[in-house]
């Protein structure tokens, strides 16, 4: 295992999660006065969640980063694609209060996280199996967005 690889792995999502959230923090109470479905989390456990997430995204991207397979180039290019639509849906949401674009931006990044489970399970099921919460969670952010989007 090479240990800087491995670092600097999970460094990445978490500083990309990090400017986000960053830029969007001021919005968090937003969140609050929203009319929110019945399943919705408190605010304080976003930020553990999404810090788990990203540290598991960063385990799996250097288990693809660190293969030897044909395909580790375009996995690594789908996993940044989808890191970057991440960090834009809370800008949407939160700072432009935009709940229909936001709800578009999460459902193109669903797609791009099922289209990066599949290509990292053929070089490295494990890999894919890491991304699974994140996949779980972002079906949830949709349910929280879609219940948003029609009630506010």
């Amino acid at each position: 295992m090479k240990k800087k690889s491995l670092i600097i792995s999970i460094i990445i999502p978490l500083f990309v999660g990090g400017i986000s959230a960053f830029l969007s923090h001021n919005q968090m109470e937003l969140y609050q006065k929203l009319n929110l479905p019945p399943l919705a989390p408190p605010e304080t456990l976003f930020p553990i969640i999404w810090t788990f997430l990203f540290i598991l995204m960063g385990i799996s991207s250097y288990l693809i980063y660190e293969s030897q397979h044909p395909q580790r180039e375009n996995a690594l290019l789908i996993y940044a694609f989808q890191l970057f639509i991440n960090f834009c849906w809370p800008l949407f949401f939160f700072n432009l209060h935009n709940y229909f674009l936001a709800l578009m931006i999460l459902i193109v990044l669903l797609i791009l996280i099922i289209t990066m489970l599949l290509t990292f399970y053929h070089i490295h099921p494990f890999a894919c199996y890491l991304n699974i919460p994140y996949l779980l969670w972002t079906c949830f952010a949709l349910y929280l967005n879609f219940f948003v989007f029609i009630n506010n």
